[in-house]
């Protein structure tokens, strides 16, 4: 029997969302461990269920956690943003009922050093994909002082960007995640409940996995669809992805898409593709937070297309 050592984060607010499914399809795109897909399955039990990782370690251990699911579970490989669109061609969007999406560094990546995604991790990778070119060695290592400078201020909102980036660049070359921490510990922000080095290596993570666009992909992919009825559940772990996600879901539920200095209203008024579920974000209630720690920064937002 696998031991399972991931508990999947909301995962009572991601049932109640796809709750009482009588058929259809839902598109789990960040599968990871398969927490979500396997709970997703077992409360509905007439739905089928496409999981999408790029990590074939997720792959290979979710296969086997998800095979008692039979044909009603298919397992694609590859970055989300471009799977869906795969997806969306082979199966009629009227079957999709939901797309769930986990979006950032997943606990299976987390739990393995090897991966360099730990403060403690004796390596410097990060990748998602272990296959992929880029890895924060690269990034790290070779990126001038004005691109590490971009990523630190963009990815990590770090206002001592430059401080750091020097600091950087004079210390290198860096082989370890940990190696690198230490170095830039005393630059970093203090007196938060974070470790010192949780947004230099967003920032680094971020980059390597062009996590912000497969972000925006995905989204322009559900709003190209318009699926007749479904629901998006996104979970973020950082404003940057938070902030992505409310300003689609509010775009998409505006009717009037006229500038706000027109006028007079020339669109029509029926440009809205459906409606915001969360008026808030969701967040992981205190017995979750006991239970899973990792959970303290995840917010979901739910949107209902409906375009019949």
């Amino acid at each position: 029997m696998q031991n399972i050592p991931h508990i999947p984060v909301l995962y009572r607010e991601v049932l109640a969302t796809f709750e009482n499914l009588e058929n259809g399809i839902i598109i789990d795109c960040t599968m990871g461990y398969g927490g979500h897909s396997s709970m997703i399955l077992e409360a509905n039990p007439h739905t089928k269920l496409i999981a999408i990782d790029q990590d074939q370690t997720a792959i290979d251990f979710s296969s086997k956690r998800l095979e008692k699911f039979g044909d009603r579970v298919s397992i694609r490989k590859g970055r989300f943003s471009s799977v869906i669109k795969d997806i969306l061609a082979e199966v009629d969007v009227s079957e999709i009922k939901g797309v769930l999406a986990d979006i950032g560094v997943s606990s299976l990546q987390l739990d393995q050093r090897e991966r360099g995604f730990s403060y403690e991790s004796d390596n410097l990778d990060m990748r998602m994909d272990k296959d992929a070119l880029l890895s924060a060695t690269n990034v790290i290592n070779e990126y001038s002082s004005a691109e590490l400078e971009k990523i630190l201020l963009e990815y990590g909102e770090l206002r001592n960007y430059k401080k750091i980036a020097a600091h950087i660049v004079k210390n290198r070359p860096f082989t370890s995640a940990k190696e690198l921490s230490e170095s830039i510990k005393p630059l970093m922000p203090t007196g938060k409940k974070i470790h010192p080095a949780t947004l230099l290596m967003q920032a680094v993570r971020i980059e390597v996995n062009d996590e912000l666009g497969e972000l925006k992909s995905l989204l322009q992919s559900i709003e190209e669809a318009k699926f007749p009825h479904a629901k998006i559940a996104i979970i973020s772990f950082h404003s940057l992805e938070d902030r992505i996600v409310k300003q689609a879901y509010s775009l998409w539920s505006k009717s009037c898409i006229c500038p706000s200095d027109a006028m007079r209203c020339t669109c029509g008024k029926n440009n809205a593709i459906g409606k915001i579920l969360t008026k808030k974000p969701v967040m992981a209630k205190d017995d979750e937070l006991k239970e899973n720690p990792r959970s303290r920064s995840a917010k979901m937002r739910v949107f209902e297309m409906d375009v019949s």
